[in-house]
């Protein structure tokens, strides 16, 4: 799921990072937003926000809108410095490392959570656009740009596309190809508003207590994948001998 990179990536790895992580980002979006009235999963809002601010002179809330987006690329450029870093002493770890400091990030907002409300309201907001940069670009990168986690604007224009295509595309092939795309946008989709749900009901009660537990779903992700990899080498082994 996290560890075949690129080209030697299958379908079905794709299926399984998409669910997980596009749970983790419904999650946080609508926790976020409950806690600060911000988005904190993509910076599209933001830059309206920032260029409106502008031309009401309002240059400090405007430099506040400008830190939502540059909180978000920098967590993007960390995500590929890391993996550039990693990628050339070994390949198995490239994804661990953002992973951990992603759910890091979410655990920290969940214990802090509260006192940053209270306190420092962009903070929580900075931290978490960060974590979503740090992920959507972590995502991009071993997936070859396919799967994309913390938005839906692009998943919704390129599932209209292909929707559109299924009354031109007659060869088998190509509607296969298109099935198989539709149905990893629909899934994305379908995680991000379950993980939106459960959020959403969770944060009725937990408060940002509710991202201890997309912190440990991602957590959950490494080691089952780390735990699949060794099973498979271990009978690889056994079969060889």
């Amino acid at each position: 799921m996290f560890k075949h990179i690129g080209n030697s990536r299958t379908y079905e790895h794709n299926l399984k990072i998409a669910s997980l992580l596009s749970f983790v980002a419904g999650i946080v979006n609508v926790a976020g937003f409950l806690a600060v009235q911000r988005l904190t999963t993509n910076v599209t809002g933001h830059f309206a926000f920032f260029v409106d601010e502008v031309f009401k002179l309002e240059f400090l809330e405007g430099f506040i809108y400008f830190l939502y987006i540059l909180s978000f690329f920098l967590g993007s450029f960390t995500s590929s410095l890391i993996v550039e870093i990693i990628s050339r002493k070994n390949n198995n770890l490239v994804y661990v490392i953002p992973v951990i400091i992603e759910s890091i990030i979410l655990f920290s907002v969940a214990v802090f959570g509260q006192f940053l409300i209270s306190h420092n309201p962009n903070l929580l907001a900075f931290s978490l656009l960060f974590a979503m940069g740090l992920q959507n670009s972590l995502v991009t990168t071993i997936s070859n740009a396919i799967v994309r986690t913390t938005h839906l604007t692009g998943l919704f224009t390129d599932l209209g596309i292909e929707l559109s295509q299924l009354f031109f595309y007659k060869l088998k092939e190509q509607k296969e190809k298109l099935y198989s795309s539709i149905k990893l946008r629909l899934t994305i989709i379908s995680f991000f508003f379950f993980g939106g749900l459960f959020g959403g009901t969770f944060y009725s009660t937990i408060k940002l207590y509710v991202l201890v537990i997309a912190g440990a779903v991602l957590l959950i992700g490494i080691i089952y994948d780390d735990i699949k990899l060794r099973l498979l080498h271990k009978s690889s082994r056994i079969y060889n001998g």
